[in-house]
């Protein structure tokens, strides 16, 4: 019996997701691919992909490359890039594509392809110049929306926390359409791989779903330099969320989107994950640029279109991104 062909994965972006994904998929699952540079590119040409998870550390062979020409069209490309970083991966995406590449961004905040469907106009806070639905046919992308917890403590190295939910869906498809065949091939892919994928025919509301909570709690922590639990606990900042969360809700329902879950209920499950950094504290500590156009900006652009009034996260918003821009976190 013929040997089963592995895909060809490339992960575009070497870091904490980067690496969850690519680790566990080069376990025997596929033949992955990695774009890098620098140390990281170093550490993963030397050592593979390691992955420290339930107290073991264990590396996984990669194919480690600085140009994406040498590595050719692929089946599957995986996006885990910061939101702001997308329109700079775009040369280096180019080469991967073939008409039948699957490309997966695996991006917090609302991706480029989530549009108010009144509009074919491009979103300011993410795509301003359309440079990234010119290059990445709409045809060919799957959403996905990523829970896991992961961290990337040195060049080359993952440390996963905890979860390993991951839920991915056709972009255009109807609630309740059946599942795709690429759509359940790609689940069934990373099921192998060992996470907790699930198939939604509904992808626009699971990424409103997170969205709830990350518009809400990444700008604040950015503001105020506090986890989650402590922001939570204050009673004032516990009715800023509030309000925050319900504009939010608000914007999803002009999108006939519901999330399907209570403000109150939504918060409750933040604060039993206990003393928790959001990624936009984490990356405002370490210096890194901030997404916060992705997470909170998107939404209010949104309401604008649709006409919908958000005080309250418009607030929060103008006041994160002045911090943001005055110490440099801010990529425009």
């Amino acid at each position: 019996m013929a040997e089963q062909t592995l895909p060809k994965i490339t992960v575009v972006g070497a870091g904490a997701v980067g690496g969850l994904f690519g680790a566990r998929l080069a376990r025997g699952h596929a033949d992955v691919s990695v774009i890098a540079r620098g140390a990281t590119l170093q550490a993963l040409q030397a050592r593979g992909w390691v992955l420290e998870q339930s107290g073991q550390r264990q590396a996984a062979p990669v194919r480690a490359v600085a140009d994406a020409a040498q590595l050719g069209v692929q089946d599957i490309v995986l996006l885990a890039v910061k939101a702001h970083s997308l329109t700079d991966i775009l040369p280096l995406v180019r080469p991967l594509l073939g008409p039948r590449t699957l490309i997966v961004p695996a991006v917090n905040g609302v991706p480029w392809w989530f549009t108010a469907p009144d509009s074919g106009q491009p979103m300011k806070s993410i795509d301003p110049e359309g440079a990234i639905a010119a290059a990445i046919p709409a045809h060919q992308v799957l959403g996905a929306v990523v829970y896991p917890a992961c961290s990337r403590p040195e060049p080359g190295v993952t440390r996963h926390h905890s979860g390993s939910r991951v839920v991915i869906g056709e972009p255009g498809a109807a609630d309740g359409s059946p599942v795709t065949a690429r759509l359940s091939s790609f689940v069934a892919l990373l099921e192998r791989a060992g996470f907790d994928a699930q198939a939604t025919t509904s992808i626009r509301t699971e990424v409103w779903r997170k969205l709830l909570g990350n518009a809400c709690f990444n700008p604040v922590s950015l503001l105020t330099g506090s986890a989650t639990d402590l922001l939570i606990d204050d009673a004032g900042i516990y009715r800023l969320f509030s309000a925050m969360m319900s504009e939010v809700l608000a914007v999803g329902a002009s999108l006939g989107i519901q999330p399907g879950i209570a403000v109150p209920e939504r918060i409750a499950l933040t604060r039993k994950l206990g003393h928790v950094k959001t990624s936009m504290l984490q990356d405002a500590e370490a210096g890194r640029p901030v997404e916060l156009d992705a997470i909170l900006g998107a939404v209010t652009e949104l309401g604008q279109r649709r006409g919908v009034a958000t005080p309250a996260l418009d607030a929060v918003y103008a006041l994160a991104r002045m911090r943001a821009r005055t110490f440099g976190l801010l990529k425009e």
